[in-house]
């Protein structure tokens, strides 16, 4: 009997592992996140020099907020004050408009205001992220960049 419950209870934790859950609608699950990231790769990142970011999003009931603000060094590496994250790259602020579950996995995606790089109004965008605390990935998409980003303070959760 107890092989039986046992293999009843591993079938439902992988058959929820694998279905996606749509979180658009007033029934949905949470999913919020924030922290400190570094950005280790992706389309438009400057080369050769580190990008940190501050991240904070939150999903519910159909709606949800995400903001993410870029900086940069202000002096170049290897010169004092080269470690200080100072300069403003980037600022992502919007709405999230649809978010999905698959796994271990969320993606939000929303209509943001865009300052800096990709700079603009009305911008698509998307990020995918992991459940966890740091080293989980984080890859925001928006305005033709990708941004992929390891988590190094903070943690994501859904």
């Amino acid at each position: 009997m107890l092989a039986k419950t046992f293999l009843f209870g591993l079938i439902l934790l992988l058959s929820a592992a694998t279905t996606p859950v749509h979180a658009d609608n007033e029934n949905s699950n949470l999913i919020e996140g924030g922290g400190t990231s570094l950005v280790t790769g992706g389309t438009g990142t400057p080369d050769f020099v580190p990008v940190m970011t501050n991240f904070g999003f939150h999903w519910r009931n159909g709606k949800g907020k995400f903001e993410c603000l870029a900086l940069v060094p202000g002096a170049k590496a290897g010169t004092p004050g080269s470690g200080n994250f100072d300069t403003n790259a980037m600022y992502v602020t919007g709405t999230i408009t649809s978010a999905e579950i698959h796994g271990q996995r969320a993606t939000i995606s929303g209509i943001a205001t865009v300052t800096g790089l990709g700079a603009g109004t009305h911008v698509p965008f998307s990020a995918t992220a992991e459940s966890g605390g740091p080293g989980t990935r984080l890859v925001l998409t928006v305005s033709g960049l990708v941004f992929d980003e390891i988590i190094i303070q903070g943690s994501i959760k859904f």
